[in-house]
C-alpha cells in the first residue's frame, strides 16, 4: 500500500560564515497530531545542508533559503507550499514548519539523533551464503539487482516481492528491514531467498515508467522467478510477496510459474473496495465519520491521473486466486488498517481451490507490517521495535518445511 508519509524536504541550504554559529547536526521532533517525525538537520560551513527524516528514508532534498545569519534561518520549499523558520535561543533552533497553511513547531537540539532500536535486524556473521546477484526483464529495459541468500542444502528458495512503492530489497521502511529479518530466519531454517530492489531503486537500474502498474511489475517477479529456475539450484521455486507483491504473487500463481505461495496480506478483493475499507478503517480509528463509498472513492481517484492507482482499483484477483492450484498460505494481522484481514482473508478461502496444503491465518494484533501493534495505524509503524512477527516467521517456516524439507 502507498505509504502514508508527511513529506519533508530541506536541503542545500548556502550556508555563509556569519552562520557559523548554527553550523552542525541539530535534531527534534515534528508532532502532527498524534504523528512524532523524528528529523535530523545537518549544516556544514562549505554551503551545504541536508535533512534527514529517518522514519520515513528521507534525505536531502534541495530547498531555497530566504533568510540566513549567524542565528537565524528561513527555507521555503515552493513545490510542497511549505516552510521553516528558526532562531537561535539558549542553544536550541525553534521555530515552525508550515505547509499548506499548517503551522507546527520544531525545535532542533544539537547533536545526533539517537538509533531507533531494531533488535530483530540481521548482524553478521552469518551461519549460511549470499550472492550479490542480476536478472532482467528485457521488456522494460530493467536489470534487478537482489541479495540470494542460501543455506547449505537449500531445497526450495522464495523470491520475495515488497509491496507498493519504490523500495529496496529489504522493504526497508521507518528504519525497520522486514525483508531482510525474514530472509535470514528462512535461511538459518534451511530455506533459500531472493529479494531485490524494485526497479529503478538501489541497484536495480532501468526499467523507469510513469504509466507502470502493478501488471508490469509482475513482468519483473516474473524474469526473478525464470532467473532462479535457469540457475537449477534449486528443486522448487515460490514466491513470498507483501501487500501489492501478495497480488503479484496469486498472477503469477495463476500462471502456474512458481510452486508454492506465501502471501503477506495480499488483497483478496477488488482494489477500489479494499482502498474504500482502508479509508473507513483509518478515518474511524482516527475518530471521524466513516462515510467513504466504493463510488466516492474512484470518483477522488479518476480526477489524481495515475494509472498505478487507475490499474489498481479496476484490478480484480478473483481470478488469478481461483486459478491458483499450487499450496498457498495466506496470512494478515487483525489490526491491519490496510489490507483489511476481515475482508480479505476470506475472500482468498473461498476463492482459493481446495487443498490440504492451504493455510489461511488472522493473527491478533499485528498490523499491516507484521507488528504487534495497538491500533494498527501507520502513524505506529516507525514507534514499534518490533521489525516482524516472530510467530509469523516461524509459522511460515513450519509450512515450508512440512511440504519440501
Amino acid at each position: 500500500m502507498k505509504k502514508l508519509f508527511l513529506t519533508l524536504v530541506l536541503a542545500y541550504i548556502g550556508i555563509t560564515t556569519s552562520a557559523q554559529n548554527i553550523s552542525g547536526t541539530w535534531n527534534g521532533e515534528l508532532v502532527a497530531g498524534p504523528q512524532k517525525i523524528p528529523l535530523v538537520l545537518n549544516l556544514t560551513v562549505d554551503g551545504k545542508c541536508t535533512l534527514d527524516s529517518p522514519q520515513q528514508g528521507a534525505k536531502g532534498i534541495p530547498a531555497n533559503v530566504d533568510f540566513l545569519s549567524a542565528d537565524s534561518l528561513k527555507v521555503s520549499v515552493s513545490s510542497l507550499n511549505a516552510s521553516y523558520a528558526a532562531h537561535l535561543e539558549n542553544g536550541e533552533l525553534k521555530g515552525l514548519f508550515t505547509q499548506n497553511g499548517f503551522k507546527l513547531p520544531l525545535n532542533l537540539k544539537p547533536g545526533e539523533l539517537a538509533k531507533a532500536n531494531r533488535p530483530q535486524t540481521p548482524q553478521p556473521p552469518y551461519p549460511y551464503e549470499t550472492e550479490e546477484v542480476t536478472f532482467t526483464n528485457d521488456k522494460a529495459g530493467a536489470t534487478l539487482a537482489g541479495t540470494l541468500t542460501i543455506p547449505a542444502d537449500a531445497k526450495c528458495v522464495l523470491l520475495m516481492v515488497t509491496g507498493s512503492g519504490a523500495q529496496n530489497r529489504d522493504e526497508e521502511v521507518f528504519e525497520h528491514k522486514p525483508f531482510a529479518v525474514i530472509a535470514d530466519r528462512l535461511a538459518r531454517a534451511g530455506i533459500a531467498t531472493l529479494r531485490y530492489d524494485d526497479r529503478a531503486t538501489g541497484k536495480s537500474i532501468g526499467g523507469m515508467d510513469a504509466n507502470a502498474t502493478t501488471k508490469d511489475f509482475a513482468e519483473d517477479a516474473v524474469a526473478g522467478i525464470e532467473w532462479l529456475r535457469t540457475s537449477k539450484r534449486f528443486k522448487k521455486v515460490g514466491i513470498l510477496g507483501h501487500s501489492e507483491g501478495g497480488s503479484i504473487a496469486f498472477m503469477l500463481g495463476a500462471q502456474k510459474k512458481v510452486d508454492f505461495i506465501v502471501s503477506l496480506a495480499g488483497p483478496g478483493v477488488k482494489g477500489d473496495t479494499l482502498l474504500a475499507a482502508q479509508n473507513n478503517r483509518i478515518l474511524s480509528l482516527n475518530g471521524q465519520p466513516a462515510t467513504v463509498t466504493v463510488e466516492k472513492y474512484r470518483q477522488t481517484i479518476v480526477s489524481l491521473h495515475n494509472p498505478w492507482i487507475q490499474w489498481f482499483i479496476d484490478h480484480d484477483p478473483s481470478d488469478d486466486i481461483r486459478q491458483t492450484h499450487c499450496p498457498v498460505f495466506a496470512l494478515n494481522g487483525d489490526r491491519d488498517c490496510q489490507v483489511i484481514s476481515s475482508l480479505n482473508l476470506p475472500a482468498i478461502k473461498r476463492l482459493l481451490p481446495a487443498s490440504e496444503k492451504n493455510l489461511i491465518k488472522e493473527y491478533p494484533s499485528l498490523n499491516h507490517l507484521f507488528q504487534h501493534s495497538t491500533t494498527g495505524l501507520p502513524t505506529e509503524y516507525g514507534t514499534i521495535e518490533e521489525t516482524f512477527s516472530e510467530e509469523a516467521i516461524n509459522d511460515i517456516i513450519a509450512w515450508v518445511k512440512h511440504l519440501y524439507l
